[in-house]
């Protein structure tokens, strides 16, 4: 890699642009509160009380999260070429647009009580916005930053993660019939949500070709084995290496997702109190999920990648355990497996694009990490589908299974990546200061 440095006395503050990533991320990540919104839409569709929705009432608007995580999966596999070809400013304002109307149609069909309006609103419209959003800030700060690879790929998404902390701490009171109720607060969260992304967006620019910072050569503290050459998209889908990236990445996101999905209404069931108080367990889970992005992707540069990913699927399968253990009486206890479940799912988002550049190189990663969140969909249909259709218990334990069998997967990645040897070169400090 050359140490050779572009002038960067003309070059817009790429930390500027890094916050701005941020807060973009942090509206966008509002999806996460999805289940402090889906026992009050249940009740409405189905004329009763939000605690008197049974199981069934809630399956078929769970499942509006699901769809939405669909359709940014595969709208990610596709922004990350638009990206390239028309700039991140442009199309991280078109994801804005479509998030905030997605969400202003939902509020504004939820009278009707006809869930697949909602499923196409919030769930296709907002979900193709979210997918948008969220692959431009990866790719163009990979490219800010050759000198922080893992810290920013963890701060980029770091604000998704938090993005429900907000909603879950504000919003449930405003659902009620006494207050402006669910389809008002749709209206008004889109419109903040597309004010706040179009105006982020304004801030993002393009790295110039090439770029590294001033008197930055790599050191032996990245401990990273970064290819020598940049794939294209087609080449990396012709490396089973890819494929074991997807499935590392789609069985993480499998087990965080079916909590997340369900987080207000498990927690009421498991520990026994009202939508508020579950309100928190919805916080923890966001909080931790955005600050496992940063620790996980800060720790895979001193550990890699491979060991990242391991002791993320070994601390999840012990959180779980505890979880299926936690009754009535128990909700303090509950935040804990919640935040290390939460730190673990955002740990998987915040360590894969740097997992990929390092397999793939840089310059396409986003189009070839987009198309590896195809995975995102993949775990976001089958974690939610899993856990609202058995009982919970039952689904904890079969999430556990799932996590044990994942282990293998890290290390199988660091043997295929020993393998191509000739392709990869490990990262020195350079002999000049």
């Amino acid at each position: 890699m050359s140490s050779s440095s572009i002038n960067t006395s003309t070059q817009p503050n790429r930390w500027l642009i890094a916050i701005a990533a941020f807060v973009l991320q942090l509206a966008l990540g509002s999806v996460y509160a999805w289940s402090v919104f889906s026992k009050p839409i249940a009740g409405l569709f189905n004329g009763v009380p939000t605690a008197k929705v049974t199981a069934a009432q809630l399956a078929p608007i769970s499942l509006t999260f699901s769809i939405t995580l669909l359709a940014l999966g595969v709208t990610a596999a596709f922004g990350g070429y638009l990206q390239l070809r028309y700039g991140p400013r442009a199309i991280a304002t078109v994801g804005g647009i479509l998030y905030g109307l997605g969400i202003v149609l939902a509020g504004l069909t939820l009278p009707t009580h006809n869930v697949y309006l909602l499923y196409l609103t919030y769930g296709i419209i907002g979900g193709i916005g979210i997918g948008l959003g969220y692959i431009v800030p990866l790719a163009m700060l990979l490219r800010w930053f050759p000198d922080r690879r893992g810290f920013i790929t963890g701060l980029a998404v770091a604000g998704f993660g938090l993005g429900a902390l907000l909603i879950a701490q504000t919003v449930p009171p405003l659902l009620t019939p006494k207050s402006i109720g669910t389809a008002s607060t749709f209206i008004y969260l889109g419109i903040i949500y597309l004010i706040v992304v179009v105006g982020a967006a304004q801030f993002f620019r393009r790295a110039p070709e090439g770029y590294t910072p001033a008197g930055w050569t790599p050191s032996e503290t990245n401990q990273a084995v970064r290819t020598r050459r940049d794939y294209t998209l087609g080449e990396a889908l012709r490396e089973p290496r890819w494929y074991v990236l997807w499935l590392t990445l789609a069985l993480n996101v499998t087990a965080g997702a079916a909590l997340i999905a369900v987080a207000s209404p498990l927690a009421q069931k498991f520990t026994v109190v009202d939508a508020i108080t579950a309100g928190y367990f919805v916080s923890t889970i966001s909080v931790f999920n955005g600050l496992g992005r940063l620790f996980w992707a800060w720790l895979s540069d001193a550990i890699g990648r491979p060991f990242t990913f391991l002791a993320i699927f070994i601390v999840q399968i012990v959180a779980f355990l505890v979880l299926a253990q936690i009754g009535a009486g128990g909700f303090g206890l509950l935040l804990i497996p919640g935040a290390l479940i939460g730190l673990c799912y955002g740990g998987g988002f915040g360590t894969m694009p740097a997992f990929a550049a390092d397999f793939f190189g840089a310059k396409n990663s986003g189009t070839i990490y987009g198309a590896m969140l195809t995975a995102w969909s993949a775990g976001g249909i089958v974690g939610p589908i899993l856990i609202s259709n058995m009982d919970y218990h039952t689904a904890i334990y079969v999430i556990v299974v799932i996590l044990a069998v994942s282990c293998a997967l890290p290390l199988l990645a660091r043997v295929l990546n020993r393998r191509q040897r000739n392709d990869f070169v490990e990262i020195v400090a350079s002999d000049k200061a």
